[in-house]
């Protein structure tokens, strides 16, 4: 399963008493385009971006990880062989004990290739070599002087971006309930980790002011 949704044996410990339209991000109605959630409040409609909704979600749950001690990891069944240029390898295999912290275990194989060992638990399946390729970007347009510690959240970022569902994923609609009741738990889930709204609230009044019911 994907990170921060209940499997179907966790679902009925994450159902809430209550109308769910009644809470702040209403009750899922619909999904479009594979990427937006529809959801009814009592006094409107709220459009969430599940991309970017759940991006934050997972950037949250690695901050509070890290702050327990350490992301939790989840060891690869065959180890994955990741090709880079001989620079950008040296560069993630320099930052090993960092990445470790950050549920990430990685080691030289030969000059320009990482052995990636292990990732953290929360990104569930993930791109293992877009992953790292992706940090070995940051570490090169930052700098390797720049310890990974200062630039915790731009990292935790990019972790968080490949363990969250992506626009075009189908949700079932218990699926797209827990999110909304996820971001409601989660600080900031408002916007995502590069500053943009991850839902937009139209309340009834102005919808039908569209309508010129107004």
């Amino acid at each position: 399963p994907w990170v921060g949704f209940p499997t179907a044996d966790a679902a009925p410990r994450l159902r809430v008493e209550g109308d769910p339209a009644d809470f702040p991000l209403g009750a899922a109605r619909a999904q479009l385009h594979g990427t937006y959630i529809v959801a009814q409040t009592r006094d409107g409609v709220v459009i969430v971006d599940q991309h970017a909704a759940h991006e934050r979600l997972v950037y949250e749950r690695m901050k509070a990880e890290m702050a327990a001690g350490g992301v939790a990891r989840q060891a690869l069944l065959l180890p994955e062989v990741v090709e880079l240029d001989p620079a950008e390898a040296q560069r993630v295999c320099a930052r090993s004990g960092e990445l470790a912290a950050l549920g990430l275990i990685v080691e030289a194989f030969g000059p320009g290739a990482v052995l990636v060992r292990e990732t953290p638990a929360l990104l569930g399946e993930t791109d293992v070599g877009g992953l790292i390729r992706d940090i070995a970007d940051d570490l090169a347009e930052n700098g390797a002087a720049l310890a990974l510690g200062e630039r915790l959240a731009e990292v935790c970022s990019t972790l968080a971006c490949h363990g969250s569902v992506r626009a075009g994923r189908r949700l079932t609609g218990p699926e797209m309930d827990a999110l909304l009741r996820q971001m409601e738990a989660t600080p900031h889930s408002g916007q995502c980790n590069h500053g943009r709204p991850t839902y937009v609230e139209l309340k009834l009044a102005d919808i039908e002011r569209l309508f010129g019911r107004r």
